[in-house]
Order: structure tokens, then sequence, then C-alpha cells
């Protein structure tokens, strides 16, 4: 895998979860399947969905994906059953590693690095300790520490970091798969790197 890293220096490093730090995405896909099919979903979940999706808040993702398939639903009882299989599956997450290497590196020479992701507490924790990444980061945003509707693509999550990192926002680097991360971290006036996703069929 290869970064485009931006030229010069950063105060802090942001990062996001899914898809960026561990390639996790095709275990959220398999386990979104089983829960939409669960509550009535009659053919497979449609995959560019799914990733255009990376990074928004996991009960929203369940009300678009009702809404997508015309399905109603209770929306905290998919996102439960969702979440419930994807921690089953929880020993199977990887590390990303050339962008772990990033935040290893940066994080021992002692700037402040924060996890900034549409999951969960509930999720995150788990696959932090599954990945072995839990003692770098110390500062984890999910969509609880917002208003609601304020997730991705909004840039609530990103300025939070920056705000208890105590760093502008400009003087901080964002690390994302997709593209409501991407434009979160854009709209909170932060430099990004993409990082490619790795696709269920890869």
């Amino acid at each position: 895998m290869k970064l485009d890293l931006p030229a010069g220096t950063f105060a802090g490093y942001i990062f996001d979860l899914d898809g960026t730090l561990i390639d996790s995405m095709p275990l959220h896909y398999r386990a979104w399947d089983a829960a939409m099919r669960r509550f009535g979903l009659d053919r497979p979940l449609d995959e560019d969905m799914f990733y255009g999706l990376g990074g928004v808040p996991t009960r929203q993702v369940a009300e678009i994906m009702g809404a997508h398939y015309g399905l109603k639903l209770n929306a905290d009882q998919v996102m439960t059953a969702k979440e419930e299989l994807y921690l089953k599956d929880m020993e199977a997450v990887r590390v990303i590693e050339p962008v772990a290497a990033i935040a290893r590196r940066v994080a021992a020479e002692g700037f402040p690095v924060a996890i900034v992701t549409g999951g969960t507490p509930d999720v995150v924790e788990p696959a932090l300790r599954a990945a072995g990444l839990k003692a770098i980061f110390s500062l984890v945003i999910t969509p609880l520490d917002v208003p609601p509707g304020r997730g991705k693509p909004a840039p609530d999550m990103f300025l939070l970091a920056a705000q208890r990192m105590q760093l502008d926002p400009k003087d901080c680097l964002v690390f994302e798969d997709a593209e409501p991360g991407l434009a979160a971290a854009r709209a909170a006036g932060m430099q990004v790197v993409h990082v490619p996703s790795r696709r269920v069929k890869a």
C-alpha cells in the first residue's frame, strides 16, 4: 500500500479506525448483510452502498439502508444485531500495517494521536484490543461525543478531537479511507491522507 503523505510537519495525527487502521470493513459488511437479512432483506446487501457509508454513525447507516430497500426497520434493533454479529467475528480483525506503523511512530515520538470513528464504544474498544492498538490511543471520539446527526460527514468529531488535543485543526493530519470521513476532515480544515479501501471481493 502506497500512502500519499503531504509535505511538512504536523502537531497531531487523527486516524479513522475501520478500513484505515484495521482491515475490518469486510467483517462489517458481512455483519450488516446478515443483520439486514434477519430484518427482511431478500438479496445481498449492496456492497458499493455499504462502502460509500464508511464512517457514518452506525444507527444512521441502519436508517439509510432501511430507506434504500424500502424496509420498515427499528434502527436500534438492526444496529444491535449487526454489532453482535461483528463482535463474534472479532478474531478475524487484522491491522493495516502501513497506517498502524505511522500511528506507532508518531505516538512514540510524543505527538498526540486520536481516533475519530463512526463506530460505537462497545465495538471500538474490543477492536482496538484485538488489533493490539489500544495502548496507543487514549483519545477516541465516537458519534456519542457529538450531537445527534453531527457525525461524519459533518466536521464536529474532528474539531472535537483537535480541541481535546489542544491543537489548531489546521495543524492536524487525518488518515481516512471513506468519503464521508474525508469530507468531514476537510470541512474541519485538516489535511487528509486517503487510505485505499479494502473490498470484500479483493
